[in-house]
């Protein structure tokens, strides 16, 4: 497998990823800016890849511990090797397993349901035969998701979470009905945040972020714009993006 080495955080890591195949990209980064991760508390990365939102998330919040779940073994092996090569080892570890294994399997593995503050993912966007399958075995296998049903996804990533722990998703903005749906009844203070690519354009990604047992009401909130009309990123994109800052999903 090729490998590059990437920069992320305005090069402050630097990550090795598969040349071909699945990129983490921008997604990741937004993802691990909205978690709101304090020191001492515990965060599951669901579908970690190479660890791109683990690493992200470890470098903004020092004294944060971060479990990646990674299905695929090279991915795992590239992601801890990521967190060795960027001086993170200490604060991200990487669990090789499936959202698919038994509660006891992955509570073996130290994924116990029920047992982290705040868990974020990145689920596999296609579910298998709706589209065209990737040529490249590891892209298909993280944009397709492969016999596990996007609301099986997010119940185990509900669950994971303890009581008033938060969960977090990025996706497709044409899911949201599915990710609602998905989360019903086990997360309140839902709050979904548009990434708009410029302004005037539809949105393409969605972040999702909800309590564990929370009562309060759906917020749709005003969202990011991520591009200026010339191309380049605005600053508010560029902070997060480059500077490592937090992604405020509420204004609350």
């Amino acid at each position: 497998m090729t490998l590059t080495d990437d920069g992320f955080l305005g090069n402050r890591l630097k990550v090795l990823q598969p040349e071909k195949g699945y990129r983490a990209g921008i997604d990741a980064v937004m993802l691990a800016a909205s978690v709101p991760a304090m020191e001492g508390e515990h965060v599951l990365d669901l579908g970690a890849g190479v660890g791109v939102a683990s690493l992200c998330l470890a470098a903004r919040c020092a004294g944060v511990q971060v479990s990646g779940l990674e299905i695929q073994s090279e991915l795992a092996a590239i992601a801890a090797d990521n967190a060795r090569r960027n001086g993170l080892e200490a604060q991200v570890a990487v669990i090789e397993g499936s959202v698919t294994e038994r509660a006891a399997t992955l509570k073996d593995k130290g994924a116990a349901y029920g047992s982290f503050d705040h868990v974020m993912s990145n689920p596999p966007f296609y579910e298998t035969g709706k589209v065209w399958g990737s040529p490249n075995e590891s892209k298909a296998t993280a944009h397709a998701l492969d016999n596990v049903a996007l609301d099986e996804w997010l119940r185990v990533a509900c669950a994971m979470a303890k009581p008033k722990g938060t969960v977090t998703i990025v996706h497709r903005a044409d899911a949201l009905p599915e990710l609602l749906r998905g989360v019903e009844g086990k997360l309140g203070n839902l709050i979904a945040f548009p990434l708009w690519p410029t302004t005037g354009q539809g949105a393409n990604r969605i972040l999702l972020q909800g309590t564990k047992g929370s009562r309060a009401p759906f917020v749709l909130a005003a969202g990011l714009v991520l591009h200026e009309e010339g191309g380049g990123f605005t600053a508010s994109a560029e902070a997060i993006l480059r500077e490592g800052q937090a992604l405020l999903l509420s204004s609350a």
